[in-house]
Order: C-alpha cells, then structure tokens, then sequence
C-alpha cells in the first residue's frame, strides 16, 4: 500500500518561498490580452463586490453631512490628537477615498484603530476586504500588499477574503511572484484556505508554470487531502495543466481523474491532452468520433474543442496517415457542428464568466473600470 505524502508546514513554506524569485516560463506577459477581452481574474462579482463598493461609496458621500474634506481634516485632527478612532469613522472613511492621498491618510487611521483594536476581534467588523476593494478600484495592488505583510498590522487581515481579492488583483496585472507573495504571508499568518483560495494558489502556480511551481501545487494538493477538503473543479483543471505543461502526464491523468463531473469545456479539452500527450491516438480519435457522430440533438449540449487543442493533437497523429485522415474528417465535421473555438485553453482556464445576478452600479470619479477596463461610464451601467 503506497504511503500518503504528507509535506510538513515547514517543508511546504519552503517550497513557497523557493518560488519567489524563479525564472518564470509562463505566458504572464499575454494575461490580459486574452481572446475574451480583460476578464483575465479569477473572482466572481460576488466575493470581489467592486459594484457593491461603488454604490455605497455614492450613497455615503451623498448623505455625508458637511464636505469630504471636512471630514478627512477631522480625522487628521484625531490622530494629532491621539484620539479614539471609532469604527463607523473607518468605515466611513474607506468609502470616502478617491485618491493616492486619501488612501495614505487611511492607511495612517488603520494604523491607530488597529493598535487601539487588536484585542477586541470578537464579533467585530472585518475592514481587510473593505480595503482591497478600495485598492482594487484605485490600482493600489503594491500598497494593498505592503499593509498585509506588516507586522504591526497582523490581525487586521484575518480573513481569506482578504488575501484573495489582492491575489486576484495581482493576478490580473501578471504580477504572478508578487501574487505567490502573498500566498504565502497567509499561510505564514495561518488564515484558513476557502476554496477561492485554492483557485487562485492553482492559477498562480500554473502561471509560473516552472518545476518549483508544480512541486508548490503538489504539495498544497496533498495537503487538501490530508485535511478533508475537497477542491473546487476549477483548482483541479488548473493543477493537470500545469503538469501538462510540466510533461508529468502521469500525474495530470491521476488529478483529472478525481474531478467531480468533468463535463465542461475546460475538461473535455484537459481529457483530450492528456490521452493526446500519452500517445493515446486511437482514444484521441474516438473521442471526438464520439463528440462530432454522437447524439447531436439540439437538447444536447455538444462538446466544444479549443482550435489550438486541436493544432496540438493534428501535430500528433500527422505522421500516421490512416489517423491524420480520420482526424481531418471529424475535425470538419466538429467545425460544422459549431464545436471549436478559436478561445485557447489558457484562455478558457483564465475566464470565469459574469455572475447571472443583475446589479445596477453607479459610477465614481474613477475613468476606467477595473474589472472590464472599460470606461466607466459605459461598462459599470452595462454590466
């Protein structure tokens, strides 16, 4: 019976740290020019809650009583002073900024409301997520990750959410190290992993897409094991195509055959890889026979397959003449079928679609959206 590999805390911190300054062999430089235009993130709207934000940003400035200004003079007066900073009077604050400027007279606020605080946590407000939404709407990643890793300020960012809006901010600009950075201050502070955690940490290894990197998702796959936890569809899919691209089919193969309902589309062409890269040809072929010749009844959902995928596996089975001919024929009939797409699975694997729920946003002074990079005016209505 084969012995369950269990990475002790240390080990697996060391691993993390390995990777902070590896030669990256990732595509990171391409992230945000992704065929599906700029939803290169990983979050939905729901857990980054960037509209939510913006509307109560709108709402608190217009039943502010007295000007912005006035308010942020009196706070600067408070901390001369050396007086108490109340809660509601952070809360307000965060919804006020909308600059470099008053982000720094914030920082200075959390500052004193987290020494005057740190010891009554129960039951109390959490203001990391209110923060990172601030610095995800101004830009503010580098300052967003030198508040969580000070030490004064251990504590304050006490949720996971936290650390994966700024994972997913430093994603989104390919700043892939930096985002490994902060994976692992979390594991340093020991803020539980959600399962959002587990994607970002995938993604971001995938991205690196280096031996340390695949070692670093290993581990922390192993971990999740050994704790119960069952990883979400989208962690896995990220973690076989790393080690796709690693040339570890083996382990792509024992990974992909543990996720629950491989039926997307993200899996139907990580399937196709793998039984493709393991010279699998003859299961590659019946595979799409089985796709392009199958049940085709318009109550089903067809199979789609990434054109690159396709490129990838034409390359394989070009020198077996009786095989190439038989993947040409299905290759047309599947662009018949409407089931290729010219998205890369890199592509695919980067995009998460809008959540279904409908929200109506108002607008700030902000010029471009951060999560469409769209102008304001246009994208926050329209989405």
């Amino acid at each position: 019976m084969a012995t369950t590999f269990r990475p002790s805390k240390l080990s697996r911190l060391q691993a993390l740290r390995s990777l902070v300054y590896p030669r990256v062999g990732g595509s990171g430089s391409t992230c945000c020019r992704c065929p599906l235009g700029a939803k290169r993130y990983l979050l939905t709207d729901d857990i980054v809650k960037l509209r939510e934000f913006q509307h109560t940003k709108v709402a608190i400035a217009h039943n502010l009583p007295g000007t912005k200004e006035t308010y942020l003079r009196h706070l600067e007066e408070k901390l001369t002073q050396n007086k108490l900073i109340l809660k509601e009077e952070l809360k307000t604050l965060l919804h006020l900024c909308e600059s470099r400027d008053d982000v720094e007279l914030a920082k200075n606020v959390i500052y004193r409301y987290h020494a005057e605080t740190r010891n009554v946590t129960l039951g109390e407000f959490k203001f990391g997520p209110l923060f990172m939404r601030l610095c995800y709407e101004l830009d503010l990643e580098e300052s967003a990750a030198e508040l969580i890793r000070d030490q004064n300020l251990r504590g304050f960012f006490s949720d996971s959410t936290s650390f994966n809006i700024l994972m997913d901010m430093l994603f989104i600009k390919g700043k892939y190290k930096s985002a490994l950075g902060v994976l692992i201050e979390m594991k340093n502070q020991d803020v539980k992993f959600s399962k959002d955690t587990y994607v970002l940490a995938f993604a971001i290894c995938y991205k690196l897409n280096s031996p340390e990197s695949f070692k670093t998702c290993t581990a922390l796959k192993e971990e999740a094991l050994v704790k119960g936890e069952v990883l979400p569809r989208r962690a896995s899919c990220f973690a076989v195509a790393l080690a796709l691209n690693q040339n570890q089919v083996g382990k792509a193969a024992s990974i992909f055959s543990q996720i629950m309902k491989p039926e997307n589309v993200i899996c139907t062409n990580l399937n196709l890889m793998i039984h493709a890269q393991s010279s699998m040809l003859e299961t590659v072929i019946e595979i799409l026979k089985d796709a392009a010749e199958g049940n085709l009844s318009r109550f089903v959902k067809k199979l789609k397959f990434s054109e690159e995928v396709l490129a990838k596996v034409r390359e394989k089975v070009k020198d077996v003449p009786a095989l190439l001919a038989r993947f040409d024929e299905l290759y047309g009939k599947l662009h018949i079928n409407g089931q290729v797409t010219t998205y890369s699975l890199d592509a695919l694997l980067c995009h998460i679609p809008k959540d279904l729920k409908s929200h109506v946003v108002l607008s700030n002074k902000k010029t471009a959206s951060r999560r469409t990079f769209q102008p304001l005016s246009q994208s926050l209505w329209a989405e």
